[in-house]
C-alpha cells in the first residue's frame, strides 16, 4: 500500500527534480512523481485531479513567474476541497520563510535542500 497516491515536485531547477524523483522511486511511497518545472502548470493539474487522490506535493519557494507563496494562494482559492500535504522544500534558510509557511494551514511542513531519505520518511 501507498502512502500517496501522486506525489508532485514543484521546482525550476530540472536536476533537483531529477534527484528527488530518483529518492522517492527507491522509497517505493508512490506509484506516481510528476515533475513541474512551473509552478502554473502544477496548479493546473492538481485541479483537474479528482481530490479524493492522496497528493504530496514538494513545493519550492523561489521560483519565476508564480512563486511556492503565490502558489499557495492560487491552491487555496482553487482546491479548496482537497485535502493534500503539501511540504516547502527549499535551499532558503530564512526564518521568516518558515514562518510564513507556518501561517499556510495547508502546509504541513518545511525542509532544506536537498531532500534525504530521512528527511522524506519523516513526512510520511
Amino acid at each position: 500500500m501507498y502512502s500517496f497516491d501522486s506525489i508532485v515536485l514543484i521546482d525550476d531547477d530540472p536536476i533537483n527534480n531529477l534527484i528527488n524523483r530518483r529518492l522517492i522511486s527507491k522509497l517505493d511511497i508512490s506509484p506516481r512523481v510528476a515533475e513541474y518545472l512551473e509552478a502554473e502548470k502544477a496548479l493546473g493539474c492538481i485541479q483537474s485531479l479528482h481530490r479524493e487522490e492522496k497528493l504530496l506535493i514538494l513545493l519550492d519557494i523561489n521560483m519565476p513567474v508564480m512563486n511556492g507563496w503565490d502558489f499557495l494562494s492560487q491552491y487555496l482559492n482553487f482546491c479548496t476541497l482537497r485535502k493534500d500535504k503539501i511540504v516547502m522544500l527549499s535551499s532558503s534558510i530564512d526564518f521568516q520563510d518558515r514562518q510564513k509557511a507556518e501561517e499556510y494551514d495547508c502546509v504541513s511542513g518545511f525542509i532544506e535542500k536537498p531532500l534525504t531519505p530521512e528527511k522524506l520518511k519523516k513526512l510520511l
